[in-house]
């Protein structure tokens, strides 16, 4: 029915879009999706998101959704039967909304990496420093942030540790060492070998090649 449809907006190279295609996904709803281009947005971005004019947008049933987090949450309330992606107990979900906010503020230290070419490497000590913390306090020896199944916590934190690599190699800097974050290894394993999770992630190669490209553009405006 035309009241239920979902549509959205997106653009592949995008973290950000990929939250929000995994939950989709997890829950198996079916959805249109719009590609938009960010440098000409559609007159529908905008009009969907006229206070950041950015993707992601979800649109349910005519209305718009901001935000990755608040569209997966969003997205767990309406259909709450299939894969729940918070966790019922109260303060459980409490937990799981700090971590999240936590995954959050970590994705600034990590683009950071990427854009402050001059303070790299102040963003280098600050992302070793959350990685110790979502290594030591946040997973543990947990298959997924939630326990045995993917939560809102792992689709916070997937998208960041997918980028993560990206930016790796793009910098010829190695963070995620597998001896000093072994949990993090295995959970980085365990994430991507869910064929939702798989399916929904952009192909490397093609991430690497467009992100290279926006650095040769960064350090062609800086120089």
């Amino acid at each position: 029915m035309a009241e239920d449809q979902v549509k959205l907006h997106g653009a592949w190279a995008s973290p950000f879009n990929c939250r929000v295609i995994w939950a989709l996904k997890l829950k198996g709803i079916a959805y249109k999706y719009i590609g938009e281009d960010l440098s000409n947005k559609s007159p529908q971005l905008l009009q969907y998101n006229p206070v950041h004019k950015k993707i992601p947008v979800l649109v349910h049933g005519g209305k718009p959704i901001c935000e990755s987090m608040i569209i997966v949450e969003y997205i767990d309330e309406i259909w709450p039967q299939i894969n729940p992606l918070l966790p019922a107990d109260p303060y459980e979900r409490a937990q799981a909304r700090f971590w999240v906010k936590f995954a959050e503020e970590m994705g600034s230290v990590v683009w950071s990496l990427f854009y402050s070419i001059e303070g790299r490497e102040k963003a280098t000590k600050e992302a070793l420093e959350v990685l110790e913390v979502v290594e030591n306090q946040c997973l543990g020896e947990k298959k997924f942030f939630g326990g045995d199944n993917i939560s809102i916590v792992d689709i916070a934190f997937g998208a960041i540790f997918h980028w993560l690599q990206v930016i790796e190699e793009i910098i010829d800097l190695k963070l995620l060492q597998a001896e000093k974050f072994p949990h993090l290894h295995s959970w980085i394993n365990n994430f991507r070998d869910v064929p939702v999770i798989k399916d929904g992630l952009p192909d490397h190669e093609e991430l690497l090649a467009f992100f290279k490209g926006t650095m040769e553009k960064l350090l062609a405006s800086s120089n």
